[in-house]
């Protein structure tokens, strides 16, 4: 029974590895960024992009979807953008004579939403009610978005006039939360000579179906998370309730998905448990944007990251786990 489940995870990494391999090949210099979404999708969660224009946020999610064998569908973000648009809506059909449903771009397995934050806060609420519920309610009768399910949005940290931040509950309704850089001068290089004559994301073949990735999200519900590594990780979480830098900390939520993610994330990694380095290595991607800084905090220049820096380093980590 041990080979068996030795040679399971063999396998298991062999199709990681194989998945972030390629989006390196077409998505230069990412893949911790892409460990990142594989967690999203693994444990149920969703991501948001936080970065400036052209350092391929897009492709990230495109190349992604391609390479999973998942539907993929893309929503720009703008202030005239309807809830329906999002979510679909009642069409009359004239076969039938009746009204009928039409299903919006989010009944697609990944959903980009490039600017979130230009879209209103009633098209933002529609879609993270989505995300939340997994379903869509119209005229009395519930629709389930598909299996597995991930919405990637997007926000520009640069340009804000005329658009409609997140509020700190929205925030908390995503998994994870990171941005992609620019590249270094060596992946700069790459990328240019690689994709400067041809870029074409027709060529990428998918690697994996549905039924690879349900069969994953199963695994890492498997996982093992030791009470002791739990209490760690709960502990953290706590701990940005008391930080007297952080006037609002991680929510009970964050906790819960935490334990999700921390065991998507040694799934990745090759484990079948937990260890503290996956907590610690999701620390700032899963915590940072849940949590806002004091006023007495960002006018000395601190920052969440640095925040969570301060408050990882105090919080002793188990050595034993049994």
């Amino acid at each position: 029974m041990h080979t068996e489940d030795t040679v399971k995870r063999s396998q298991e990494q062999l199709e990681i590895s194989a998945i972030l391999d390629q989006v390196e090949h077409w998505v230069t210099g990412k893949r911790t960024q892409a460990q990142w979404t594989l967690v999203a999708i693994l444990a149920g969660g969703h991501v948001l992009l936080n970065d400036v224009p052209g350092v391929a946020k897009t492709r990230l999610a495109k190349v992604m979807s391609l390479l999973l064998g998942m539907s993929f569908a893309r929503i720009q973000g703008t202030p005239d953008l309807l809830p329906s648009e999002v979510t679909g809506g009642a069409i009359y059909d004239p076969e039938s004579r009746s009204l009928r449903f039409r299903p919006g771009p989010i009944f697609h397995h990944i959903v980009l939403f490039d600017e979130i934050n230009r879209a209103t806060p009633r098209t933002q609420a529609a879609l993270l009610e989505s995300m939340e519920e997994r379903q869509v309610s119209a005229d009395g009768e519930t629709h389930a978005t598909p299996e597995p399910f991930l919405v990637m949005a997007t926000e520009n940290p640069i340009e804000m006039e005329g658009t409609f931040p997140l509020p700190e509950a929205q925030l908390d309704r995503f998994l994870l939360s990171f941005g992609l850089g620019y590249p270094d001068e060596t992946e700069e290089l790459t990328l240019v000579r690689r994709f400067s004559h041809r870029d074409s994301l027709s060529e990428i073949e998918a690697l994996w179906d549905r039924q690879t990735i349900l069969r994953l999200i199963r695994r890492t519900e498997e996982v093992r998370l030791d009470e002791s590594v739990l209490h760690y990780l709960v502990s953290i979480v706590r701990e940005t309730r008391k930080d007297p830098l952080i006037r609002l900390g991680a929510s009970p939520r964050a906790a819960v998905q935490y334990a999700r993610a921390a065991r998507a994330y040694a799934l990745i990694q090759g484990r079948d448990y937990v260890i503290p380095d996956d907590v610690q290595a999701l620390a700032e991607p899963l915590l940072a944007h849940r949590l806002i800084i004091g006023a007495e905090a960002s006018v000395g220049g601190e920052r969440a990251q640095q925040v969570l820096e301060s408050l990882l380093a105090r919080i002793p980590a188990p050595v034993e786990i049994t």
